[in-house]
Parts: structure tokens; C-alpha cells; sequence
């Protein structure tokens, strides 16, 4: 998944099991250093994958220049 924050305009990519719930975390800034107190968070990009392998391999490839051009390409931000 990509999130985009309005307020701070950055993009976190990440890669989760329940998104409804991660974004929430994002949001109410109880997750991580990078989005806590840059929100609110939307999500702007998302990708389901069968395995948790899959998923992080598509997560680094999307955090790369050309992963970067194509989240930019397809979400507008």
C-alpha cells in the first residue's frame, strides 16, 4: 500500500495484512516514527499478493526510483 499526507506531502509505502487497521495506526499516529504527526493519511495506492513474501518484494520494488515513477503515475501524487 501507499498513503499520502496532505499536510506534511509524503508518501509511506508499506505492506500489511490488515490495511483497514494500519491505516487507522497511521492516523491516530501509534505506528512508526516516520508517520506519526505527519497526517492525516490517505491511501492512494494498493496491491494484494498471496503471499507475505510476494508482498515484501513489491514493497521494495515500489520504494525504488521506478516503483516511485509508477505509485506517481498511477495515484496522480
Amino acid at each position: 500500500y501507499v498513503i499520502y499526507s496532505k499536510k506534511s506531502k509524503k508518501k509511506y509505502t508499506g505492506q500489511t495484512e490488515d490495511l483497514e487497521l494500519r491505516l487507522k495506526q497511521h492516523n491516530e499516529g501509534t505506528l512508526g516514527f516516520y508517520t506519526k504527526n505527519k497526517g492525516p493519511w490517505e491511501l492512494i495506492y494498493v496491491e494484494e499478493y498471496t503471499t507475505r513474501s510476494e508482498a515484501m518484494a513489491r514493497e521494495k520494488w515500489l520504494k525504488s526510483g521506478k516503483g516511485r515513477e509508477f505509485v506517481k503515475l498511477k495515484s496522480g501524487f
